[in-house]
This record gives C-alpha cells, structure tokens and sequence, in this order.
C-alpha cells in the first residue's frame, strides 16, 4: 500500500517535454506556465512583458523570451529559441489576446479592428504555423492549443471585434486539425469565461468608466451570476487545468475540439437556470 506521502507526490504528466506559452507572462498565460512546470515540462514564457516574463521563467526554471505574436518573426524565433534550448517541441498554447474595440458595428474603427485581428488572429495562425512545421520536423507529434472564448460561439458577450477575432480561432483550429492529424499533432481551443484577467478588469473598467473594478466584482457579475455553479466563479487555474488536458495524453483522441469552460453558462439561460433553484 502507497504511504500517504506518495500519494500526495504531483503527477509530472508532462515530463521532459517542452511547451510554449504566448501570453505567458500573467493571467491564464502564467497560471498555464506554472501548471506545466509543476507538471515536469520545460516552459518557454512568451510574451511583450519583459519583467514579469522574465520572472516567472526564472521562478519555474524556465526560459522568457520577447515575443510579439503580431509579428509571425517574433513567433518564429520564440519556436527557434526552444528547439535551440531543449531541441524539441511538444506543446504550443497559443493564448496571447487582447480585449476587443467598443462600440456600435455602425461606427468600427477599422484601424482599430485591424490591430486587434493581428494580434488575435493573425498571431494564432503564426503559433500554429510554425509549431506545426517544428512538430512535423521533429516527428513526434505534439499538441497545439488556442485560447478562443464563450464571445466566440454567443453573441452579445463582448465587442464585435473581439467576438470576430475569437470565433475565428474555432474555426482555424477545425481546420488544422483536419489537415496535421495524420503528423499526431492535435489542434484544439479552450473558451473560457468570466476570468479576471487583467485583460477583463481593463475592459470593464472601461466600460463601467471605473478604475476601482475588482476580480470579486468580475466573479460578482459575470462569473457568479452567469454560472450554472451557485456561487462559483471562473479563474486562470480553472483554464490552466483545462489546458493541461489538452496537452496529455490524457486527451490523446481529442482534436478539433473546442473545450469550453464557462460554470455552464452557454449551456442555458442563466435565468432559466433559477426554475430549478
């Protein structure tokens, strides 16, 4: 019989394996890269957040480097500089987003719009891109991952632009899932919702024209009211373990999925929910 001391050992179920994180720095991102290090795999933290990237990657023993996902360059060499370190490349989580452009479709600010597609979308494409042909060179297979969001698959969630940006995330992961199963790479997406992300609290401060918005009010008003889970709100851990799944084998006959974790919101009308309260 295991001592209860063994049992209480952390499963390393990415050991030895190499995993970049975009937007790694905070939120989601650094709750990820802490996830996969205390899981035994060696993180590359990729982000424009020199300090905090920077620190983190020293915190979990693993490497930072400068990344601008905008830039398919900076992509490039942040999947050159792991191959370089660890001469391998196993996981990609392409999370690195911003929030979207406020106000009416009837007046968009196209320059606006265009700035968030490149680094929402046109970085993605950039992740998968190149992960894919590192992945396919090394013939081992490995796992790409895309943060989308709940704003991808409802309507009236967020801005136009950020609902736009993320929907399209769902369907360039179906599509490259279609054409690398045949390399074992898995391509899938992860929609979270109600995070309190620094991204989040920026958007609603905006919106509310408050600079005292706290994560208790985002899980207040998005997060509690919004789930099917009385009392339970979203957080980075919650999406950092989702990931996780993605990047085992546990996950090994999963690909073009959109994983969705959201309390059940998109599942009912939250206040339909309440008939059976």
């Amino acid at each position: 019989m295991e001592s209860n001391a063994s049992q209480s050992l952390p499963l390393k179920r990415l050991l030895g394996q190499v995993a970049i994180v975009t937007g790694g720095a905070r939120g989601i991102g650094a709750a990820t890269a802490r996830l996969f290090a205390e899981n035994g795999a060696h993180v590359v933290v990729a982000d424009i957040l020199d300090d905090l990237g920077t620190s983190l990657a020293e915190s979990i023993g693993g490497l930072f480097v400068h990344c601008d996902v905008a830039k398919e360059a900076d992509v490039k060499s942040a999947i050159a500089s792991a191959l370089m370190w660890k001469d391998r490349l196993d996981i990609m989580f392409n999370n690195a987003g911003v929030a979207g452009v406020e106000g009416s479709i009837t007046n968009l600010d196209m320059g606006q719009l265009e700035n968030l597609i490149s680094i929402n979308v046109h970085g993605v494409v950039h992740g998968i891109k190149h992960a894919a042909k590192a992945m396919i060179e090394g013939q081992r297979g490995g796992s790409i991952i895309c943060t989308s969001s709940t704003a991808g698959i409802m309507g009236g969630l967020a801005s136009h632009a950020y609902t736009l940006s993320k929907g399209a995330i769902i369907g360039l992961v179906r599509s490259s899932a279609c054409e690398l199963g045949v390399h074992h790479i898995r391509v899938n997406c992860i929609s979270p919702h109600g995070v309190p992300s620094e991204m989040l609290l920026g958007a609603f401060r905006r919106l509310l024209g408050k600079e005292d918005v706290t994560a208790e009010d985002i899980w207040r008003e998005v997060g509690q009211k919004g789930s099917l889970l009385k009392g339970r709100g979203s957080t980075a851990d919650d999406v950092a373990n989702a990931a996780l799944f993605l990047a085992t084998e546990d996950s090994g006959f999963v690909t073009g999925h959109n994983l969705v974790v959201d309390g059940g919101f998109t599942s009912a009308s939250s206040n339909m929910s309440y008939i059976y309260r």
